[in-house]
């Protein structure tokens, strides 16, 4: 049986994945987390952009357990700050802050500032890579929105900064779409599609 690992920690990111590969699944593709693997190694990130996190989780996680995979890496790019926190979405404040610290430290950065220089976007790539031949292939995609100046009540785990996002497509908190909503805009799911379609030959060969 064909396999394909989905190599992220972040439970939340994890069900995303999961939910985007079903179609592999129902073609005989095995899923598999780092936990089904018991694999608690991790890897520093160490490169400048997503493109080169992505790659340097696939590459790790696939050489090690010989195993197609996927990892990702993304976050968040306010413009007004330079982009920032990009590629150090999760560790702007160190590697062990919480979502909320997160959530406060960036409505300190907007203090003041009207809603039309709080313009920001969600990045993302997924990047596949094949342990047989080397092979790696890329999908980027984004969401573009702004900060609001306080977060939604019921925000999601693992995602700090979609507490804050509003979604231009709708107006509305990311964490407040419909599943519906979230199907059509979200980045991660968008990359993974047309990811799947590169990857599908030779998984399902």
């Amino acid at each position: 049986m064909k396999q394909l690992l989905l190599a992220t920690t972040n439970q939340a990111k994890l069900k995303e994945l999961k939910s985007g590969c079903k179609k592999l699944e129902k073609h005989g593709v095995k899923i598999l987390t780092l936990s089904d693997l018991s694999i608690t190694k991790d890897v520093e990130e160490t490169g400048k952009t997503f493109k080169e996190n992505a790659k340097i989780k696939a590459c790790f996680f696939g050489k090690l357990t010989n195993i197609p995979t996927i990892a990702d890496d993304g976050g968040l790019l306010i413009n007004v700050l330079n982009g920032k926190p990009g590629v150090k979405s999760k560790r702007w404040l160190g590697r062990d802050s919480s979502d909320n610290e997160l959530i406060k430290y960036t409505l300190k950065r907007l203090k003041g500032l009207e809603n039309k220089k709080r313009t920001a976007y969600l990045q993302t790539c997924i990047c596949f890579f094949n342990p047989a031949n080397k092979k790696t292939v890329y999908e980027e995609e984004n969401i573009k929105g702004y900060m609001a100046e306080k977060p939604t009540k019921n925000f999601i785990k693992g995602f700090p900064y979609r507490a804050l996002f509003i979604v231009n497509k709708f107006n509305k908190y990311y964490d407040e779409l419909t599943s519906k909503e979230n199907t059509q805009i979200n980045h991660r799911l968008i990359a993974l599609k047309k990811l799947i379609l590169k990857i599908k030959p030779y998984l399902l060969k």
